[in-house]
């Protein structure tokens, strides 16, 4: 089934968390109604008083007056023609385990900076192979763009992709701002797989600063990063792609530099010495990239591209190699 966007589609959020929060105060600066799943009663209510989010990005004022919010996921999808997916990936198909409404007529856009645990495929690989849903009805939405300063407004660039231009520029309608501008790209697999990667990559930066490595070694690191990145796409879906373009290179160096960066900081604590699950629990948010990268592990078995980076991250997070020991023999793999 062919759709068409329009810019009078309605947009719904699913989702509760920083990020999702972050695009509800994008979408309504420009919309007149925006759907909002929020599956916890206490996040609602806190929303409904407040005007904030209390458990996350309470620092981001928004319009209670544009928001229809409900803990029914049905009731969300069935008035909304845009389903931005803004929950971890790990929580994705509990969230969708409700829906009985159908999605032939939804267009579905991924905010999520994550591949599925388990099923090894990105999102929308995901919605695509369990839903039919084609990927001229599935969309990308990603940064480089922290939510925190998004909720302080700081001026942030976002790439919206689609595999069909007209229905890109509605998406970069509803997502355009005055502190937020857009780019595009038609390239799903790309950049939807680079949002993945440079979640490990951030991890490994976050080891290495947690080990006592400097910023001569960081940025070392994180240009082999990009180069390691560039490879894997290249390798596994070659295209005419800029990898050096803000939502590949742009990304990676936010995620791997920035102080807001859960994953990095989560591999901060494992090169401190904290053990997975402590990290995780203090943490209190999902590190994308410890999912990510078994995921990437298992699906380059089929391509064999070299790795080395997110090797050592693997080994480190679910071989229990020690960070050091791991870090060291990397030091002698970059260029």
């Amino acid at each position: 089934m062919s759709l068409k966007l329009d810019s009078n589609a309605r947009c719904a959020v699913i989702g509760y968390g920083s990020w999702a929060t972050a695009i509800v105060k994008i979408l309504c600066e420009n919309e007149q109604r925006v759907g909002w799943l929020i599956g916890n009663p206490a996040v609602a209510e806190g929303v409904l008083a407040e005007e904030r989010n209390p458990k996350y990005l309470s620092d981001a004022a928004l319009n209670l007056s544009k928001l229809d919010i409900s803990d029914d996921i049905n009731k969300v999808v069935r008035e909304a023609d845009i389903i931005v997916m803004a929950t971890p990936s790990a929580y994705l198909k509990k969230t969708l385990e409700p829906l009985t409404e159908s999605l032939d007529d939804k267009f579905i856009v991924s905010a999520i900076k994550g591949i599925i645990p388990d099923d090894y495929v990105t999102v929308a690989e995901y919605f695509n192979q369990q839903y039919s849903i084609p990927f001229g009805r599935i969309g990308i939405v990603t940064g480089p763009c922290h939510a925190e300063e998004v909720a302080l407004e700081h001026l942030s660039y976002l790439t919206v992709v689609c595999s069909d231009a007209e229905d890109t520029e509605v998406l970069r309608g509803k997502f355009t701002t005055d502190y937020i501008r857009t780019v595009t790209s038609s390239d799903i697999y790309g950049i939807e797989y680079a949002t993945v990667l440079k979640n490990i990559y951030a991890i490994a930066v976050g080891i290495a600063a947690g080990l006592g490595y400097g910023d001569n070694f960081i940025a070392v690191l994180l240009a082999n990063s990009s180069i390691e990145m560039e490879r894997f796409l290249n390798e596994t879906y070659p295209a005419d792609r800029q990898s050096r373009a803000s939502a590949y290179l742009g990304d990676l160096l936010v995620t791997g530099y920035s102080l807001f960066s859960r994953n990095r900081r989560f591999g901060m604590m494992i090169g401190r010495g904290h053990s997975v699950a402590a990290a995780q629990l203090q943490l209190g948010m999902v590190a994308e990239g410890y999912f990510a990268s078994e995921c990437i592990r298992h699906v380059n078995k089929r391509y064999g591209v070299e790795m080395p980076i997110a090797d050592a991250v693997y080994d480190i997070l679910y071989r229990k190699i020690r960070p050091r020991t791991a870090m060291k023999i990397l030091t002698t793999k970059l260029i």
